[in-house]
C-alpha cells in the first residue's frame, strides 16, 4: 500500500472507529478489509497501533491543558470562554487533529528499516529470506559454488560453453569447436538451488528451468538421441522449447512426465505426501508404476502411494507464486511451514496443544525477512511464533 493511501485512511472516521473500536460495523468491515489484503495486512496493523499511541499523546495533552486551567483560575487569570464539549469529543477531535499533523511521523513508523521494533529485531540476528545461490556439480565432481563465481564462462564440457549470467542464470551452449559428430556420450551436471536457494537454468535446447529451495536438477551438457531427459528432486518450473521429433522426460521419484513443448511445475519434496505436476500451457503424459494420464491446461497430477489422480480444482497463481516472487496459500498451517522452511532454512516445531492442520489462506512476498513474514500470519490472531536462532516454534 502506498504512504499517500496509508495517509488518506487517516482522514476516514470508518478507519479511525476501527482503531478504536468505537462502532462494530465499521470494526467488522476492517478486520475482512485486513483478511482479504493479507499483503497489506502488516501496514495496517502498524498504522492501527500508531493511531492508538497518537490518540493517547492527545489526552495527556488534553489533562495538561486542563491542569493549567485549574492553575490559571486559583491564580485570578481570567480564561477565554470555550464551548461546552464532552472530553471524548475533545479527545477524539485532538486526536484526529495530532494523527493529521503527524502522518509523516506515522509513516516514518511504518518503514520497516527505520521502525525501533525492527532494530530490536536485528539485534538479535535478523534472519533474511532465500536468495539467488546454487552449486553446479560437473562431470569429473568439480563443485562450482555459483553464488561465488564471476558473471561469464565458468567451464568448458565435451565442446559445451557453460556461463553464468548477472541475473542468476546458468546457459549452456555449444563452444567455437562445437560438439562434432564424433563427439563422446554426453556427460552429466548437476545444479542444486540449497535451503534458502533458487536458480534458473538455460539447457542446452534453450529450454529454462527455475529451481526452487531444496531442489536439484541432473542433465546432459547436449541433447542427443531420440529424447531429452532430465532429473528433478524438489521442486522446479519447466518452460520446454517445442521439439516433435525429441521429446522431453522429467523424472522425479517414481514419475515421469513427457512433454513436447509446453509450461509446467513438479513439486516432488521427499517430506511431502503428494507428488503434484500441475499444466500451464500444451499437453503432459504423467506416468507411474504403470498408470498413465494426460494432463490439458488446468490440470494437475497427483501421485501418492503408488496412486495417480488428476484434479482440476487447483490454484495456479498458488502453485507458482514461488517463482513469482511470494508465498500464496490456502492449505495447512504444516504445509505452510514446511515452505518457510525450506525458504528460510530454519527448524520449524510445534508446541503442544497446537493443531499443524489448522487451515490457513493468505499471501506474502518470499523477500520479507522472517520476522516480517511471521507477523502477517500472526495478525489472524489464531497462531503465534517464538523464533530462536533458526528455530521457530509454532504455538496457538
Amino acid at each position: 500500500m502506498l504512504e499517500k493511501d496509508l495517509v488518506q485512511l487517516l482522514h476516514q472516521e470508518s478507519f479511525l472507529n476501527y482503531c478504536f473500536g468505537r462502532d462494530d460495523h465499521d470494526v467488522r468491515h476492517w478486520k475482512q478489509w485486513v483478511e482479504e489484503h493479507p499483503e497489506d495486512a502488516l501496514q495496517i496493523e502498524e498504522l492501527r497501533r500508531t493511531v492508538m499511541m497518537m490518540a493517547k499523546t492527545s489526552q495527556e495533552m488534553l489533562r495538561d491543558r486542563h491542569f493549567e486551567e485549574l492553575q490559571q483560575k486559583m491564580a485570578g487569570v481570567p480564561m477565554l470562554p470555550a464551548k461546552k464539549k464532552s472530553f471524548w469529543k475533545i479527545s477524539y477531535a485532538a486526536a484526529a487533529a495530532v494523527l493529521i499533523m503527524a502522518a509523516g511521523v506515522a509513516l516514518f513508523y511504518l518503514r520497516g528499516e527505520n521502525r525501533v521494533q525492527n532494530n530490536v529485531i536485528a539485534q538479535k540476528k535478523e534472519i533474511k529470506p532465500g536468495s539467488n545461490k546454487a552449486i553446479l556439480t560437473l562431470a569429473n565432481g568439480k563443485k562450482i559454488v555459483l553464488t561465488d563465481s564471476v558473471n561469464g564462462q565458468i567451464a568448458v564440457q565435451a565442446g559445451i560453453k557453460i556461463s553464468k549470467t548477472a541475473q542468476g542464470q546458468i546457459i549452456y551452449e555449444l563452444s567455437d569447436s562445437g560438439v562434432g559428430d564424433n563427439a563422446s556420450a554426453p556427460v552429466f551436471n548437476t545444479v542444486e538451488a540449497p535451503t534458502g536457494g533458487q536458480w534458473e537454468v538455460v539447457l542446452p535446447d534453450r529450454s529454462k528451468v527455475w529451481l526452487n529451495a531444496r531442489s536439484s536438477l541432473t542433465y546432459p551438457t547436449y541433447f542427443a538421441g531420440n529424447e531429452r531427459r532430465v532429473a528433478l528432486k524438489g521442486e522446479a518450473y519447466f518452460e520446454i522449447t517445442h521439439n516433435e521429433t525429441m521429446p522431453f522426460r522429467v523424472t522425479s521419484k517414481t514419475q515421469t512426465v513427457e512433454v513436447l513443448g509446453t509450461h509446467f511445475n513438479i513439486m516432488a519434496y521427499d517430506n511431502e505426501q503428494l507428488m503434484k505436476t500441475t499444466l500451464l500451457q500444451g499437453s503432459v503424459r504423467i506416468s507411474d508404476h504403470g498408470r498413465t494420464r494426460i494432463l490439458v491446461p488446468g490440470e494437475q497430477a497427483q501421485v501418492s502411494d503408488g496412486a495417480l489422480q488428476v484434479t482440476s480444482d487447483v490454484d495456479i497463481e498458488d502453485v507458482v507464486s514461488w517463482k513469482n516472487g511470494y508465498f500464496k496459500f490456502n492449505e495447512s498451517l504444516e504445509s505452510i511451514m514446511r515452505k518457510v522452511a525450506r525458504w528460510y532454512d530454519v527448524d520449524v516445531v510445534y508446541a503442544n496443544n497446537t493443531d499443524p492442520s489448522v487451515r490457513f489462506g493468505g499471501k506474502i512476498s518470499r523477500y520479507k525477512n522472517l520476522a516480517s513474514a511471521l507477523k502477517i500470519m500472526e495478525l489472524t490472531g489464531n497462531i503465534h511464533f517464538k523464533v530462536e536462532g533458526r528455530r521457530v516454534t509454532v504455538m496457538q
